[in-house]
């Protein structure tokens, strides 16, 4: 069965107040592992320790744009201590998506960076949102900044709910990727299984697939306190026989 992890975007106020109770409180739930985005009130290495405690895998770390763009220093070291080998560009302005040109030069730049992160042991990978998957040219903004990288110095993380709000299939985006795709964001409006995702068919396609190392639950919006939204979607992933 692959691991879940938990982007801890989806609790990034508790974390910003007391990072070590609000991971300790997901390991308690069931969660394999968690996807860092920041280090809440701590640093890199009392992440590292609390993760540690909690029994938590660091599955890799959201790195913003301006940070990749400042030096690569400061990531790489990041990572030792942490121990991962995972870095995710987070996001990147959608208004750059205008044109096959442009998008192939971001995804050059990529390709740079990740070049660099390799050298190191680390693996590259980019989040999407619904921006990549608006049709430039002919083909997904997405598909132009992929084409332009190797896939050894970029990777793919989908983001299966902004790939369904943007009117993409996520399980076919999932199998069109292929094996360039290793992590997986499975999230809904709330908790899983609230909205619009049609989980059966992402199921089926990372089963199909077969390249998925991490199924990662992410949630912005919560219909009670963030802590009980992952912790619900948590138990649906345990009902579907995902967890």
């Amino acid at each position: 069965m692959i691991p879940i992890g938990l982007q801890l975007w989806s609790l990034h106020e508790d974390c910003a107040r007391d990072f070590v109770a609000t991971v300790a409180a997901v390991g308690k739930m069931g969660y394999a592992g968690v996807e860092l985005a920041g280090y809440g009130n701590l640093h890199a290495k009392g992440v590292a320790e609390a993760t540690r405690r909690a029994g938590l895998e660091i599955i890799g770390m959201h790195v913003r744009l301006e940070t990749l763009a400042a030096g690569f220093h400061g990531i790489i070291d990041d990572a030792l201590a942490l121990g991962t080998r995972r870095v995710v560009c987070s996001w990147w302005p959608p208004s750059h998506f205008c044109s096959a040109s442009a998008c192939e030069e971001i995804g050059e730049r990529l390709n740079g960076y990740g070049a660099i992160l390799r050298a190191h042991g680390l693996e590259f990978s980019y989040h999407n949102h619904d921006g990549e998957m608006k049709s430039v040219d002919g083909q997904l903004a997405l598909d132009w900044l992929l084409n332009a990288a190797e896939p050894r110095n970029l990777a793919a993380e989908v983001d299966v709910y902004w790939a369904n709000f943007a009117g993409i299939s996520p399980s076919r985006l999932l199998k069109d990727l292929g094996r360039r795709c290793r992590l997986v964001h499975l999230k809904d409006s709330y908790e899983l299984g609230s909205g619009p995702v049609d989980f059966r068919e992402v199921f089926a396609a990372i089963d199909s697939v077969g390249a998925a190392e991490w199924l990662i639950v992410e949630s912005d919006q919560h219909r009670g306190s963030p802590l009980d939204g992952v912790r619900l979607s948590l138990e649906q992933l345990k009902a579907w026989h995902r967890a």
